[in-house]
């Protein structure tokens, strides 16, 4: 009576066994077996010794695996900083234009020709 006294106040839920002569109305999680067997109490304590260890191995597991990733996660962030950038689909990646080529002078004669007037425009000039 004491432990589960204890237990409600600091609001930790209690799992018990529970026997036909004990009341169950204080036991959150009841489990229903003889509490008077010494065999029956080494069960239920090997059971719940053995399901401790599971849970820690699984979460050991867990922890390995998300740190696995997280690794993996980093070292690819590391591959892609030190990377070149690639151009992103549908953009390309900008590159070097060269500078203008100054547009050279063109004789007057040529100068003065034009598509509409052709060349014996220029000839007549000339003249």
């Amino acid at each position: 009576k004491i432990s589960v006294a204890e237990a409600r106040k600091l609001y930790i839920p209690v799992v018990a066994l529970v026997d036909s002569n004990c009341d169950p109305d204080e036991i959150d999680l009841i489990i229903p077996g003889n509490d008077d067997a010494i065999r029956a109490i080494a069960l239920m304590a090997r059971k719940m010794a053995d399901a401790i260890l599971e849970g820690k191995e699984e979460l050991e597991k867990r922890r390995d695996e998300e740190a696995a990733i997280a690794a993996k996660e980093a070292e690819e962030a590391a591959a892609e900083a030190a990377a070149p950038e690639k151009e992103a689909p549908g953009e390309k990646a900008p590159t070097e234009e060269p500078a203008e080529k100054p547009i050279e002078e063109q004789p007057a004669e040529k100068a003065k020709t034009t598509s509409e007037e052709g060349p014996e425009a220029v000839k007549e000039e000339k003249k």
